[in-house]
């Protein structure tokens, strides 16, 4: 039987590491193939501790950040748009909406995760995304989708009702770890969440990485808690 595909579905190349690093590699883990479009090549974001540099020459670094990082977690497919970073407000939604869909189609994903309509952080980048993939997967052109996942927000986290599924860091903790590592030009925003790399974070917020089922074959909003994020797949 073939594993259902699962898609993430983010702005900028370390998006992903952030919030579904343990979740991509346990499904790798279980034999499935987890990929990930990747809207931008995160040209605006800073450099850390890797010195000056031209936006191309950052574009390039970070999609080799991320490739590393994807080799790490086990995604089979990185995809990039390359639009410019900051900019997604500006592209077109129905622009934006074809890739999706078109990225759905190729991967015939039974899954997809991305962010919530806040963007976690409000970067206005993050929140486009979030648009597109939502209309892409209502408009009725994904029949392959299932289900549709968001990072839980953080003013769910913590809540018994809120999170649909919670993956544990801990037993991944060094994984993710060195996933966040690879993305070296962002090293001062990862250190600022994480805190010190060699050791589990101590925040409550990075424990886990939990997440909203936000639809499912029609249903908005479904009430339940799943061990999975197979769970309850046709």
């Amino acid at each position: 039987m073939t594993t259902p595909k699962v898609g993430f579905i983010y702005a900028h190349p370390d998006d992903e590491t952030f919030g579904c690093a343990c979740l991509i590699r346990e499904l790798a883990d279980q034999g499935g193939e987890p990929v990930l479009l990747c809207a931008t090549r995160g040209d605006a974001g800073k450099t850390g501790r890797l010195g000056e540099m031209t936006r191309e020459e950052l574009a390039v670094l970070r999609e080799q950040e991320l490739r590393a990082a994807g080799d790490i977690m086990g995604l089979t497919v990185i995809q990039h748009l390359g639009y410019p970073d900051g900019k997604l407000k500006d592209v077109p939604r129905e622009e934006l909406v074809e890739h999706i869909v078109h990225f759905i189609h190729t991967h015939q994903l039974a899954v997809v995760v991305t962010f919530p309509e806040d963007g976690i952080s409000g970067h206005l980048d993050h929140v486009a995304i979030h648009h597109a993939t939502n209309e892409a997967i209502f408009s009725g052109r994904c029949p392959s989708v299932q289900k549709l996942y968001y990072n839980a927000p953080f003013t769910m986290r913590g809540t018994a009702d809120g999170v649909t599924l919670q993956i544990s860091v801990e037993p991944h903790w060094p994984m993710k770890a060195e996933a966040l590592r690879a993305h070296q030009s962002q090293i001062f925003s990862i250190e600022r969440v994480f805190g010190n790399l060699e050791q589990i974070p101590e925040n409550e917020l990075t424990r886990g990485e939990p997440f909203v089922l936000a639809w499912e074959r029609g249903t908005h909003w479904p009430k339940k808690h799943e061990a999975t994020i197979y769970d309850d797949l046709i």
